[in-house]
């Protein structure tokens, strides 16, 4: 075996090499060239090929011809892994500490497809006419976390979604121009934060922050909603985007630390 491990007999090396295949894509290589990808996982062009090919087919990457890029359904796979690592228990403790700070409710979502869906929340008061909970799904579009989330999608995926997705008027003030949300999501990718008015429902502000893996990339976004009624939005971003921020730097560390 030249000093390599030996496999079980239950070992599949076919299994293996595809997860070989989606590891090569990373933060710093966001795309991929075939020729890329079996040099950075040791398959030969055939082989990565095919892998490629069947992951394609099976909606996990996309490709325009020439190059290879993850889509968001791999961030089911992600989601199964952070489940495993316990992400909503890590969040928990700091989600609590920051609503009894500010006194808004404080949740935490991952994109699934179009959408966002809420894997943890520390509810303070109802402010919405629809009822919040785990497992509850919002349209990314229009909601801080799901914008934190599109912004820090590469360029490919991003273009199909502002491509397809059905950008529908919630409110007076729902943005729906696929060029107008690119810009908005150009600036939430620069400035590290969303925040959204009114958009997913009237009198609703919320502000969003992104929450990076072990491994730099985005995995999941951590809000706080607050009723227009609490003031200006000049006065809520003032009061509640440094603890959101601050919050959210401590669920990274402790998933560093996981």
């Amino acid at each position: 075996m030249g000093g390599q491990t030996a496999r079980s007999p239950e070992f599949v090396q076919s299994l293996e090499r595809g997860l070989a295949v989606i590891r090569a894509f990373d933060a710093e290589h966001p795309q991929l060239t075939l020729s890329d990808v079996a040099r950075r996982t040791g398959l030969t062009r055939a082989a990565a090929r095919r892998f490629l090919l069947t992951l394609v087919e099976l909606g996990y990457v996309h490709t325009d011809g020439r190059l290879f890029s993850l889509r968001a359904r791999i961030l089911a796979l992600g989601y199964a892994y952070l489940s495993g690592l316990g992400l909503p228990e890590i969040a928990q403790p700091h989600m609590e500490a920051l609503v009894a700070q500010v006194h808004e409710s404080c949740s935490v979502s991952v994109l699934d497809g179009d959408e966002v869906v809420y894997v943890a929340r520390v509810p303070t008061r109802r402010i919405m006419t629809v009822g919040i909970s785990v497992g509850t799904r919002f349209p990314a579009y229009a909601t801080s976390m799901g914008r934190v989330l599109l912004a820090a999608q590469p360029a490919d995926r991003l273009d199909d979604y502002l491509a397809t997705a059905r950008l529908h008027q919630l409110t007076r003030r729902t943005v729906t121009d696929p060029a107008k949300l690119r810009a908005v999501l150009t600036k939430i990718a620069a400035q590290g934060y969303a925040i959204v008015d009114q958009e997913l429902e009237e009198g609703l502000r919320s502000l969003a922050a992104p929450i990076h893996g072990p491994h730099g990339s985005v995995v999941a976004a951590v809000n706080l909603s607050a009723h227009a009624s609490r003031g200006s939005f000049e006065l809520i971003r003032r009061e509640l985007l440094p603890p959101l921020l601050a919050t959210a730097r401590r669920i990274e560390e402790d998933l560093r630390g996981a």
